[in-house]
């Protein structure tokens, strides 16, 4: 198993000034993102479900504590199964559903690789090294501006596929299939100044979207993203881009790929009961429990938890005049 698929906390602090703040960022709190797992509770009462992680409690000597799924422990793995419906999905078959999307927005097959079996049950792709070709109506900046969702996307692997999540070998970047590597492919055959590069890479990570529930997941999720486009940007230009632009991208991440309970469309735990006090016929006070609708409903728009915010980040927001306007989530989900 390669060591390359494990982003150090402690790399990202090291080499990349205030980055690693930028990717624990949660916008729709102002805080940080949660935990939302009990795996790390053992070590203390800042590693519980409903507390935010913080950089102290994952750098220093603490710099090897989360990891990618495929290198924690099968009893964590079996338990995160049971308790989160975590499951993996096979490279392969995350190649296979992205190359279903493809195929109906190019009208045709086999654009960026051919999928190839091995044996009885076993799967693979292989690429196709030539220069993506599009059709007469849509060029490549169509391709790279169409917005695109991994819900419950664990650490991303339909998005960018740094590692075979199956057996954790690290996928160079010209084999890999994930939705922005692909996006990030294109980028690379049709531009060739670092500045029109990144203006193009900026509006990839733009349109590419993903939420989940648990904080390590989704931290490593936007490691993922984050690291994609310096190794992009590094096979392109033969050295690293600025810290300012990688401290931009991440900024964009952690906007869009963010921290949700799916089902309730709010922030994990956010829903609350409400105990209203009255004073009954004798003058005692009593004590009256309201629940969440949502939760006792099953109504998405009643919950009295935080709903989640995203960005529309191709209109202006007409409250601080910047590029992208904020919405809740369950606003785009149609009624």
């Amino acid at each position: 198993m390669s060591s390359q698929i494990d982003i150090l906390e402690n790399e990202i602090l090291e080499k990349y000034q205030d980055v690693l703040d930028v990717l624990l960022t949660d916008h729709t709190t102002k805080k940080n993102i949660l935990w939302a797992t009990n795996n790390y509770s053992e070590l203390g009462i800042d590693y519980q479900y409903n507390k935010q992680i913080l950089p102290k409690l994952i750098t220093g000597s603490n710099g090897s504590l989360i990891t990618p799924r495929i290198q924690k422990d099968k009893i964590i793995q079996q338990s995160r199964a049971r308790n989160m419906a975590e499951v993996f999905t096979p490279s392969w078959i995350c190649n296979a559903q992205n190359n279903l999307i493809d195929n109906a927005w190019f009208q045709k097959e086999n654009v960026f690789n051919r999928e190839i079996k091995l044996g009885v049950s076993g799967r693979n792709w292989e690429v196709n090294h030539n220069k993506i070709i599009f059709p007469k109506n849509k060029g490549w900046k169509n391709y790279v501006r169409d917005k695109r969702l991994e819900i419950a996307c664990g650490e991303a692997p339909y998005i960018t596929s740094r590692y075979d999540t199956t057996t954790g070998n690290f996928i160079p970047v010209n084999e890999r299939i994930g939705i922005l590597d692909r996006k990030l492919r294109v980028i690379n055959e049709n531009v060739n100044t670092s500045g029109e590069w990144l203006k193009a890479a900026q509006t990839a990570f733009k349109s590419t979207y993903a939420y989940e529930w648990q904080g390590d997941s989704l931290l490593l999720a936007r490691e993922a993203m984050l690291f994609s486009f310096i190794e992009n940007y590094t096979l392109k230009f033969n050295k690293e881009p600025l810290v300012k632009s990688i401290k931009y991208i991440a900024y964009i991440i952690s906007w869009n790929v963010w921290q949700m309970d799916g089902i309730k469309g709010v922030i994990p735990y956010s829903c609350v009961e409400k105990n209203n006090v009255s004073k009954n016929l004798f003058g005692k006070n009593e004590t009256n429990t309201i629940k969440c609708l949502g939760c006792e409903m099953d109504n998405i728009k009643k919950h009295t938890g935080i709903y989640c915010l995203v960005k529309d980040w191709s209109t202006k927001d007409s409250t601080t005049g910047k590029v992208g306007r904020r919405i809740r989530f369950i606003d785009l989900l149609n009624n």
